[in-house]
């Protein structure tokens, strides 16, 4: 069987798996997350080096964005303060690459939007530092476990590829 079609059934299979876990379960785990994580897995190159680049840039990205919406919860203000307090943190988010764990950019700007679009789309109190964290932490989790099923996914791709 070739790559592709390796890929289609172990990435639809496990697709379902995800599906179920983010939807069945009652974690909270966000599906739209795993999946921007499992695309990112791909996106940094897969196997381990792709898994690792990936997911500690979701962190960082996370957290970053945690921060910010904590400061812009705190601060308050107009749109131009809002603004300038994003843009600071995206300069920061991005100055994180000159040190080599953190040169993911790509995977950074992933977790900083998942966290930011679900904090604002479900309505967290992005003042209340607890609240936030929490968030993040579902985000950071569902990311985390889009980068493993990115990891298995190509495992298993790997294998039915091979036996045929």
């Amino acid at each position: 069987m070739n790559i592709i079609t390796a890929l289609a059934i172990s990435i639809g299979a496990l697709a379902a798996v995800a599906t179920w876990l983010c939807l069945g379960t009652g974690l909270g785990l966000q599906v739209w997350a795993l999946f921007i994580a499992w695309g990112s897995f791909y996106h940094t190159g897969g196997k381990t080096d792709g898994l690792s680049k990936s997911a500690i840039n979701h962190l960082w990205g996370v957290a970053v964005a945690a921060v910010t919406l904590v400061i812009v919860g705190t601060v308050g203000g107009s749109v131009i303060v809002t603004s300038l307090i994003v843009g600071t943190s995206v300069v920061v988010l991005v100055l994180g690459a000159h040190l080599p764990l953190l040169a993911t950019i790509p995977a950074a700007v992933y977790g900083y939007a998942s966290t930011a679009a679900f904090c604002l789309l479900t309505g967290v109190a992005i003042g209340d530092a607890a609240a936030v964290a929490a968030a993040a932490g579902i985000v950071f989790i569902s990311l985390l476990l889009g980068n493993l099923f990115g990891f298995v996914s190509e495992k298993l791709a790997g294998m039915l590829a091979k036996s045929a």
